[in-house]
């Protein structure tokens, strides 16, 4: 019997053969090129409802460039045929890449490359975004900071989409991605969405649709294929479906057609807080006065009294913040020592009860300026600058029933107007001067103020600002994009002349630091409420009671006056209470006091009310403040990149499954095509749950897997069966030769000798073989099979144990060797030396 040799890999078909199929690698087409496209279509669409969010276009430019670049490189990367592992991780690499080049090119490698000091930029422009977002609601500032975690996310964002309608093959669940980004908008900005952002967004998702239908690409080649009519009215009902969704998805989830919350209100992801926000962001409280926050405080002042909470004084010109100075800071205990000598002759020293109830925040709110405070649990600091108090590690006001005694003198306008002594001992921080400061604040400044005793130029500056040129506004803000504490905020307020407590606040503080005048920012709470009820304080007997809560939180500049210390004005017209020696009846009996200007009295100035003990104490006005539910931007932005970043590593094994099968479905070389896809039927039997035996022969295997997956050989699981006996028939061929039997026409279905098969019907083959197997398996087994296929965990498994596999062999290896160079000793005569062999 003469046997046939095996035959060499790569030689199963010859060459030439008639009826050969020329092996023709698939044509690549426009169709990576359109898919990016509306890709980037769709992204920058969504990326277009980010205006309202953030301030201005000027930040559209580099999120356009990164979206182009990025989508376009994966595009390219296809249209060389990369693998989808390859291309993908492309995509990642150029996004790397075009963020250095926008943000970190001066510290970067030829432009492109980052080095360790980029990774040192890119920890400062993070602090920056957060800074910059927790210090002003929406619109924020777009520094350098928020446009790049910005364009990161949505460089992140085309990753994903094209993930989904590419290499995983859902073109429809590319939505998801894009409603990440719609999410932000849709719950900050009042408009919510918008018309074009909205738009373009959807026509970029049914050009996606679209091109998924219309080329009908095959998910293994992601090439073109025919088109037809067929194809043409499946894209044509996907669109129409998906833009009846998008229609009617609006106007089923609240929000998305107006805001999820009203103007310029935010949502913390991170839980819920009824605290004042330190980072004076005050609209949302005014712009949902739910009553949240509620305090009780009880005084023998004659007047209701503001609660401070923190003093924001740390102006770097794109924002005010609060400076905690936790190095300075002092232990709660005994005397709080303002730091500044008063010069007044009288001195009004106050008792107040107070309850924080549900008013959590790490600041604690007390009158002004506070001397001893008693009751308070946990750790608590003040500050010598600033004398706020602030809680420790977790110590916060909430539920905290404390009392607080207050000292501060009894100002007088003639009194102020001879405070014109050069300020001394205080901090620079209270002084310092932006230099990016706006021609029109200075201007402004320069002309409001004129020339005179520093009080004369801090009730100009008030007279001003609360002039009939101006109007108390929470919606202009938002409305007109200027709604902040930044200096291009203030640049667009003394414009448009309208906005709320905290523009008046910061207008009036800069406007003074510009004169010469140390100024900061007190953020508390306006006077508040009778209840009704009265609360016994030992020495002092039953008190009024008053309550505070959301609706009156509010901002107020604090200007220092040598020899007085820090005195509030009230520059916001309609809100709070002006000081009595801040009004213009005082000013007139003054010393070089300016003209009378009743008008400026607010109509709404509360009624004095009776008190046991003790004069008015001079407060400044109200309005605005903000709490802890402020929505913080940069954590939306973040945990959407990180929400793409988990949706990537989620899909991180499909994307390596459609991969490996890509590779050997579409081989470099024709000469491989049949043991590769044969590896691919091993490794579809062993994704639902057959795997071969280690000594098992293909032609076994193969008759296993059709007996126990295929289903019935006779129904309609048919061509699956046919499919699975060519494979096999194909691969004993290239490996052995010529089958021991050939396989009676009829049993193959009448399919066309191997030799006259091209790749392309081998993935037929495989694609039929895998189709039936999804529909015989359950739905466990064919959700293993998708997203966590075991033929790609087992090779995950066996590369992360391949280093101990292999220290494993080394050691058994030196043990070998180490007992072989053991020296073995013989029994040995006395005398002789003659080795000799016991029992005969």
């Amino acid at each position: 019997m003469t046997m046939a040799p095996a035959r060499k890999h790569g030689t199963g078909r010859p060459s030439g053969t008639q009826g050969e199929e020329p092996a023709v690698r698939p044509r690549v087409g426009a169709y990576p090129w359109a898919m990016a496209g509306a890709i980037a279509l769709a992204v920058c669409g969504a990326a277009l409802s980010l205006n309202g969010v953030l301030r201005g276009w000027g930040w559209y430019w580099p999120v356009l460039t990164t979206v182009l670049v990025v989508s376009f490189t994966l595009a390219a990367l296809r249209s060389l045929r990369a693998q989808p592992l390859l291309v993908t991780a492309g995509g990642f690499l150029s996004l790397g890449a075009i963020l250095t080049l926008t943000f970190f090119r001066s510290s970067s490698f030829a432009g492109v490359f980052p080095t360790g000091g980029s990774f040192g930029e890119l920890d400062r422009l993070i602090r920056r975004a957060s800074e910059t977002v927790l210090s002003e609601t929406a619109p924020v500032a777009p520094n350098v900071g928020i446009v790049m975690v910005v364009c990161a996310v949505l460089g992140l964002a085309v990753i994903l989409v094209d993930a989904l309608a590419l290499p995983l093959g859902m073109p429809a669940a590319t939505g998801v991605g894009l409603l990440a980004i719609l999410v932000v908008p849709a719950m900050i900005k009042p408009q919510s969405v918008g018309l074009w952002g909205f738009a373009a967004t959807v026509a970029g998702y049914l050009m996606i649709l679209g091109c998924s239908q219309y080329f009908a690409p095959d998910a293994r080649f992601q090439t073109d294929a025919s088109r037809s009519p067929g194809h043409l009215r499946r894209a044509l009902l996907t669109g129409s479906v998906a833009l009846a969704a998008t229609l009617v998805v609006p106007l089923a989830i609240p929000g998305f057609d107006q805001g999820t919350f009203p103007q310029g209100s935010r949502l913390n992801p991170w839980g819920t807080s009824t605290g004042l926000n330190p980072m004076i962001t005050l609209g949302n409280s005014l712009r949902t006065p739910d009553g949240s926050g509620r305090i009780t405080y009880a005084t023998n002042a004659s007047m209701p009294l503001y609660l401070r909470s923190v003093t924001v004084d740390n102006f770097d010109g794109d924002s005010w913040g609060p400076d905690d100075r936790d190095a300075s800071r002092l232990p709660m205990g005994g005397r709080i020592d303002p730091g500044y000598p008063v010069l007044a002759d009288e001195q009004l020293r106050l008792v107040t009860a107070i309850d924080a109830g549900s008013f959590n925040s790490p600041y604690l709110p007390a009158p002004y300026a506070p001397e001893t405070v008693r009751g308070l649990s946990g750790r608590w600091t003040w500050d010598p600058a600033t004398l706020s108090i602030k809680g420790s590690d977790t110590t916060t006001s909430r539920r905290q029933e404390y009392l607080v005694t207050s000292s501060v003198p009894k100002l007088t306008a003639g009194l102020l107007a001879q405070s014109s002594a050069a300020v001394q001992g205080i901090p620079e921080d209270f002084t310092r001067i932006p230099g990016n400061v706006p021609q029109i604040v200075r201007t402004t400044a320069d002309a409001v103020a004129g020339t005179g005793t520093p009080y004369q130029k801090a009730m100009a500056i008030q007279k001003y600002l609360r002039s009939a040129e101006f109007t108390y506004s929470l919606q202009s803000p938002v409305q007109g994009g200027y709604d902040g504490n930044g200096l291009s905020v203030l640049a667009d307020f003394l414009q448009q002349k309208s906005g709320y407590c905290i523009h008046y606040a910061s207008a009036m503080a800069v406007m003074a630091r510009l004169e010469g005048i140390p100024s900061r920012i007190a953020v508390g709470y306006a006077p508040g409420r009778l209840t009704g009820a009265t609360v016994t304080v030992a020495g002092q007997g039953a008190l009024p009671e008053y309550e505070v809560d959301a609706r009156d939180a509010h901002a107020w500049p604090e200007l220092y006056f040598q020899g007085l210390g820090w005195v509030p004005f009230e520059p916001t017209p309609s809100r709070g209470v002006v000081p009595e020696y801040a009004t213009e009846s005082s000013v007139s009996a003054a010393p070089d006091a300016l003209d009378n200007n009743q008008d400026l009295i607010p109509g709404a100035t509360p009624t004095p009310l009776p008190a046991p003990s003790a004069a008015p104490l001079p407060a400044p006005g109200g309005g605005g403040g903000s709490t802890d539910t402020g929505f913080l931007l940069l954590p939306w932005l973040l945990g959407a990149g990180g929400l793409l970043g988990a949706v990537l590593l989620v899909a991180a094994p499909r994307l390596v499954r459609a991969g490996i099968r890509a590779r050997r479905l579409r081989p470099q070389d024709p000469g491989k095509a049949v043991p590769l896809g044969w590896r691919e039927l091993l490794d579809l039997g062993t994704d639902y749950g057959l795997r071969p035996g280690a000594s098992e022969t293909p032609r076994a295997y193969s008759a296993r897997l059709r007996g126990t997956l295929l289903g019935d050989p006779e129904g309609l699981d048919r061509p699956a069966h046919q499919a699975a006996v060519a494979l096999t028939e194909d691969f004993e061929r290239h490996s052995y030769g010529r089958p021991p039997r050939p396989v009676p026409e009829q049993e193959a279905g009448g399919a066309k000798s191997s030799v006259a098969r091209g790749g392309a019907t081998i993935a037929a083959e495989v694609a039929a073989v895998e189709e039936t197997l999804r529909a015989n398996a359950p739905f466990r087994r064919r959700l293993q099979a998708a997203w966590i296929p075991p033929s790609v965990m087992h090779a995950l498994g066996r590369f992360l144990t391949a280093p101990f596999r292999a220290t494993g062999r080394v050691l058994a290896k030196t043990a070998k060797a180490a007992a072989r160079s053991w020296p073995v000793h013989s029994r040995q005569g006395p005398h002789d030396g003659v080795h000799r062999r016991s029992g005969g």
